[in-house]
């Protein structure tokens, strides 16, 4: 299992924010949970890091920044 957080450079949408907008687990399996820190606290489950990437990315205006190693999780 490792945390990581979803940092979004610039926000188009204006809803989520710069910065930490989401704090998140990626599970052995795959499977990924994130929160968003955003005054709307959703919590969703992905399918996996790639899913995530794709749909919440915003085209490289967001970025997974690890907070655990491989090594130390």
């Amino acid at each position: 299992m490792r945390r990581f957080h979803l940092v979004r450079d610039e926000d188009l949408s204006g809803v989520s924010g710069t910065g930490v907008v989401a704090e998140g687990v990626e599970f052995e399996n795959g499977k990924v949970a994130i929160c968003w820190t955003s005054k709307y606290h959703i919590t969703s489950v992905i399918d996996n890091m790639h899913t995530l990437e794709k749909v919440h990315g915003h085209g490289g205006r967001s970025r997974v920044v690890w907070i655990d190693t491989e090594e130390g999780s």
